[in-house]
């Protein structure tokens, strides 16, 4: 249903229709992080966007536009019942100045694993966890 959250089943569905990456953009609202930019000319979805890569192995990038405004943001923060103090710093960026700006984050171990073609992701990590072992 339209609005509603959606993993690894959804994505290989999506992705089963091509055979190349393919960009997910314009998450609604309501799934994303609090301090997600809204589309200015459709609120309840945000300007972010995630691209799957094909044959099963997923997102392997995620980003999107950060909210600059400090009222939606505060907003936002008591909507989602977040202590405010644990991100009056994150406010205290934008109220001083931030500029609008971006991020994403790159799954490198998920981007190797399709590249190579590896069955498993474990087979990308260069410090894996082990029972025995916490630190690399």
């Amino acid at each position: 249903m339209w609005g509603d959250d959606f993993g690894a089943p959804h994505e290989t569905a999506i992705c089963s229709q091509f055979n190349k990456p393919v960009f997910v953009h314009r998450y609604p609202t309501a799934i994303k992080a609090f301090y997600m930019k809204t589309d200015p000319t459709d609120a309840k979805v945000v300007l972010g966007a995630d691209l799957l890569a094909p044959e099963g192995y997923g997102e392997i990038i995620g980003g999107g536009e950060r909210s600059a405004d400090l009222a939606y943001l505060e907003q936002q923060i008591e909507k989602h019942k977040l202590p405010r103090a644990a991100y009056e710093w994150y406010l205290d960026l934008r109220k001083y100045g931030a500029v609008p700006h971006s991020g994403f984050g790159l799954g490198i171990e998920r981007t190797v694993a399709w590249i190579c073609k590896l069955e498993h992701v474990r087979e990308t990590i260069p410090f894996p966890r082990m029972l025995e072992k916490i630190y690399p």
